[in-house]
């Protein structure tokens, strides 16, 4: 039996934490005590993850000393029977952490730690784990990321994700405490690469609603499922991830379910700006965040300085700017001099 704590009660957090509570014991961290209470009471998350009550495992709580405590080491058990999970977008990793810091000041911060955000850093281009190095540099901590949309894994729907981290420990805390019933974990070195792999997804699946929106047809969607894969792979390898990370699950299967799947929200950004929305009444109908977003900015920003080519990401940048519409930045993108694939 291990104590999960996780921090952000958004529904990839939620779902991570009702899956994990059904064979552990878990306190779902919110900073909102209105939110607390609601979840306390009615035993579901009723704004984000709606269809999917609590195991009784499952408990809520809007005190972060209070998780921090209950997750202690103690001398009866080690450190690697207590796991922390920070289930916030990108832009919540660092003052969780720093949070975290502060209260672990002083101590050894023994318990292992993951984070679940697939974005790039708003205004410094930082992926996850370079944020966590600065913020937290003694925490021992991982990536854990994959093809998964939080309702199916709330359900109980069979998924398959990877953990990536140079610490044995917290792969294997990890494992024992997410490897069961439908969710199957497996186990990478490649931080960078799964982090690169699921911040730029993001971007290709707004490519992909755009591309939906226009009714281009299946034979565009899979050109730019491909073309994207190659883009995602540039972008990484020169980054110094593992080209062979984004043939698995952070890459090639998180970037397939994202650029077809009705659940993917980026993919619905997409959708509206390919039926003539601005970005701010797109993100107004969705109500939830799309880390593609930012992310596509700091991916093109980024890309210019280390010399990368990333055509499908500045296209979705001109869109969501409107310095393009949907239309006119797909035939800009075939309009492209003619390349080996290789």
């Amino acid at each position: 039996m291990m104590r999960i704590g996780v921090l952000g009660a958004g529904a990839w957090g939620t779902a991570l934490a009702i899956h994990a509570a059904r064979r552990h014991d878990v306190r779902l961290y919110s900073r909102s005590s209105a939110h607390c209470r609601q979840m306390a009471e009615q035993r579901i998350n009723e704004r984000y993850l709606p269809k999917a009550p609590f195991p009784e495992r499952l408990q809520v709580v809007d005190s972060l000393d209070e998780l921090m405590r209950w997750l202690a080491p103690d001398p009866a058990r080690t450190p690697e029977d207590a796991l922390i999970v920070v289930g916030t977008a990108v832009a919540g990793l660092r003052p969780t952490l720093e949070s975290l810091a502060r209260m672990a000041a002083g101590s050894q911060p023994d318990v292992p730690l993951i984070w679940l955000c697939k974005g790039l850093e708003r205004h410094t281009g930082l992926l996850a784990h370079q944020v966590a190095g600065q913020a937290w540099p003694q925490g021992r901590g991982g990536i854990l990321s994959g093809p998964s949309f939080a309702q199916e894994v709330a359900a109980g729907l069979p998924v398959a994700l990877t953990v990536a981290c140079r610490d044995d420990d917290v792969g294997d805390a990890v494992v024992r405490t997410l490897h069961h019933r439908t969710a199957r974990i497996y186990r990478s070195d490649d931080i960078v690469g799964v982090e690169v792999g699921g911040a730029l997804k993001n971007v290709m699946a707004i490519a992909a609603g755009i591309c939906d929106g226009l009714a281009l047809g299946q034979n565009a969607r899979a050109a730019l499922i491909t073309r994207g894969l190659a883009e995602i792979a540039r972008y990484g390898i020169a980054q110094g991830a593992q080209p062979e990370t984004f043939m698995g699950l952070s890459g090639l299967g998180d970037l397939v379910l994202t650029c077809t799947g009705d659940l993917s929200r980026n993919r619905r950004v997409g959708l509206a700006l390919a039926a003539g929305r601005s970005l701010p009444q797109a993100l107004d109908e969705l109500g939830h965040v799309a880390e593609g977003v930012p992310c596509t900015e700091e991916v093109v920003r980024q890309a210019a300085l280390i010399g990368v080519d990333v055509p499908i990401a500045a296209a979705v940048q001109a869109v969501m700017a409107a310095r393009l519409s949907a239309r006119d930045a797909v035939l800009a993108l075939l309009a492209r001099e003619p390349k080996r694939e290789n």
